[in-house]
C-alpha cells in the first residue's frame, strides 16, 4: 500500500523518482497494482470526510508508469549473502518474494510451469485491464535486479529441485488457478464457463 504521507508528498514536491523508490521498498509492481487493486484503502481514507479520498491507486499507477517511461531500475543490494533461493511459481506472490529476497542479497531463481511469468496477472486478468507491455516491463525490472526466471519448468519434486539446483531454501508460490463457484441452477451446463477456464 502507498504511504501517502511520504509518497504523495514527494510526488507533489516534484520528486517522483524518490516517491517511486519509497513505494517500491514494499511494492515492486506499482504500475500493475495501480491498475488492478480495487483500492479498499480509499474507502477508509479520512480525507473523504473533508472532500474526497486520496486516489492512492492513481498515484501508484502514475509512479509506476513514469518509472517504466524513464527506465528507473531497482538499486542492487550492496552485499551478496551467498544464499541461493528457489521460488516455485512466477505469479504475484512468487515474483514479490523473489524481489524481496534479491534485495536482501540472495541469489534467486524462479521455476514456473507456464510459458511466461505473471501467473494470474497474465492468464487471469484481461489485457484491457492490465496491458501485457506494462506487466512485462515490471517483470523485466526484476530480471535486471538479477532474478533468473525459468519458464516451462514445472517442479515435480521439491527435494530433487532443491538438491539439483544447490538451493539453500525454497519458497512455494504455485497459486490457485481455480474459479469461484456459486450455487446457481444449471451451473454445470455445457455453455456455462468459469472465468478462469
Amino acid at each position: 500500500m502507498l504511504d501517502e504521507n511520504s509518497n504523495g508528498g514527494l510526488t507533489k514536491e516534484g520528486n517522483p523518482e524518490a516517491a517511486w523508490r519509497t513505494l517500491t521498498k514494499d511494492n515492486p509492481f506499482p504500475a500493475i497494482h495501480g491498475r488492478v487493486c480495487y483500492h479498499p484503502c480509499e474507502s477508509v481514507c479520512n480525507r473523504k470526510d473533508l472532500d474526497s479520498a486520496v486516489s492512492i491507486h492513481s498515484v501508484e499507477r502514475y509512479l509506476g508508469d513514469l518509472a517504466i517511461e524513464k527506465g528507473w531500475t531497482f538499486d542492487h543490494p550492496r552485499n551478496n549473502t551467498g544464499f541461493r533461493v528457489l521460488v516455485v511459481g512466477a505469479g504475484p506472490s512468487g515474483l514479490s518474494a523473489a524481489y524481496h529476497l534479491a534485495r536482501r542479497g540472495h541469489a534467486v531463481e524462479i521455476y514456473d510451469s507456464s510459458d511466461a511469468p505473471g501467473g494470474m496477472m497474465r492468464y487471469g486478468i484481461p489485457e484491457y485491464r492490465l496491458p501485457r507491455d506494462v506487466l512485462d516491463a515490471e517483470i523485466e525490472r526484476l530480471i535486471e535486479l538479477g532474478v533468473e526466471i525459468r519458464s516451462n519448468k514445472p517442479v515435480k519434486d521439491l527435494t530433487v529441485a532443491q538438491r539439483e539446483g544447490n538451493f539453500d531454501a525454497v519458497f512455494v508460490a504455485v497459486g490457485a488457478h481455480l474459479s469461484r463457484r456459486i450455487d446457481i441452477p444449471s451451473q454445470d451446463a455445457t455453455h456455462v464457463l468459469e472465468a478462469v477456464n
